[in-house]
């Protein structure tokens, strides 16, 4: 059975909306997705067609919802429209209080442009089949502080160490990748995907495909070609 994604991109460029979102558009063609690409906010406010989508990849830094775009999009979430995606394209979108509550988290600060970090796997979450099978990582990439839902079931973690002069003295745990439900929808979100090079690590890009893969309404759940690193179109 065909299932119906939607790929909405755009907003601020140094995120290169276009080139990341078309490193993950092949992965869901092969799990039996039909894609179809938006650039405008407003496909947000098609219920036929969002009644119709079973996933929804954003990938929008910036920007700004209207009242009509942001209940649109809720309102297909709430009834079983899946949501996912990475970065400041998620949780750096729009100034929407409604919209930051359903995805679960709200970027705040990141500790200068690029430093290297651990991404730790929650051990208790290991068989989630997001990051099945996969290990810890580091990156040298942003760090993103966020301000974040309890409600987030949290599958990696990394922490912000202590720094002379700064203002936390004790290391701050720091969710990384986590998924929710909302409603009927599920959410998937994962803090990594500054620039091509952070997606495709080869940690990074399967576990960003299989996110994407358990998101979408009836999702597969599996790893769908999410262990494989794409190539560079």
């Amino acid at each position: 059975m065909t299932r119906h994604a939607l790929v909405v991109r755009g907003g601020w460029e140094g995120h290169v909306p276009a080139e990341a979102t078309g490193l993950f558009i092949p992965g869901l063609a092969d799990a039996g997705f039909d894609v179809t690409v938006a650039d405008d906010l407003d496909v947000y406010t098609d219920a036929d067609l969002l009644a119709a989508t079973d996933l929804v990849v954003q990938c929008w830094t910036d920007g700004a919802l209207t009242g009509r775009q942001s209940a649109g999009l809720l309102s297909a979430v709430e009834a079983g429209t899946g949501f996912a995606g990475w970065h400041g394209g998620v949780v750096a979108a729009f100034d929407d209080r409604a919209y930051h509550r359903m995805v679960g988290g709200l970027f705040l600060c990141h500790p200068g442009d690029s430093v290297e970090y651990d991404v730790v796997i929650d051990p208790a979450r290991a068989g989630h089949p997001i990051v099945a099978g996969l290990e810890g990582f580091t990156v040298h990439t942003e760090q993103y502080w966020m301000l974040t839902d309890s409600l987030n079931d949290v599958l990696a973690t990394t922490t912000f160490a202590p720094t002379g002069g700064g203002p936390h003295a004790l290391p701050v745990p720091m969710p990384v990748v986590w998924t929710r439900r909302w409603g009927a929808g599920r959410v998937f979100f994962s803090a990594i995907g500054h620039n091509l090079a952070d997606l495709t690590h080869p940690t990074v890009y399967a576990l960003t495909l299989r996110g994407l893969l358990w998101a979408g309404r009836a999702g597969s759940g599996g790893a769908g070609g999410g262990g494989q690193r794409p190539g560079r179109a």
